[in-house]
């Protein structure tokens, strides 16, 4: 397993499928900024709150051509259900057997309650037209996450 992705660094490639079932691999989108983002489950209030900010703000990302990835371990047919009830306008990754967000080092232990249990942990990645990291989002606050990479990207994509 990956120990830590550093800012500059290229971003690993991946082919994963979207809630329709299509293969998406990231090497699909060079020659546009991407904000691939990680979040635990489809459904639960802070996901929902932090994919209906993206929705909510879409027109920013499309204005400046940039593309949205979403990645949870959820199935297509979960991600499928999320993304009609919420109407949201870009894909969801689903990664099943967990090997992205191990490659991207957001799977890892967490403590809800004082249980441990494995999980992603919500991160994001802006990712440059040349297929670099241009900044890492830990920590990430579903409602201002949006809002925050759009003014990024607005400093960012000139």
């Amino acid at each position: 397993m990956r120990t830590k992705i550093e800012v500059s660094e290229v971003a690993p490639d991946f082919s994963l499928p979207d809630q329709n079932g299509v293969n998406r691999s990231l090497k699909d989108f060079l020659g546009s900024w991407v904000l691939l983002y990680f979040y635990p489950k489809d459904n639960t209030p802070g996901c929902t709150t932090e994919a209906c900010a993206i929705r909510d703000d879409f027109h920013g990302f499309k204005k400046i051509k940039a593309t949205v990835l979403g990645v949870s371990v959820d199935s297509v047919k979960s991600h499928a259900s999320f993304a009609e009830k919420y109407q949201l306008p870009f894909p969801l990754l689903a990664d099943t057997d967990k090997k992205v967000v191990a490659l991207y080092n957001v799977w890892q232990k967490k403590k809800m309650m004082g249980r441990e249990y494995m999980g992603t942990v919500r991160t994001s990645f802006l990712i440059n037209p040349k297929g670099k990291i241009a900044k890492i989002y830990n920590n990430v606050k579903p409602i201002e996450h949006a809002a925050e990479v759009l003014r990024d990207l607005a400093g960012l994509a000139k």
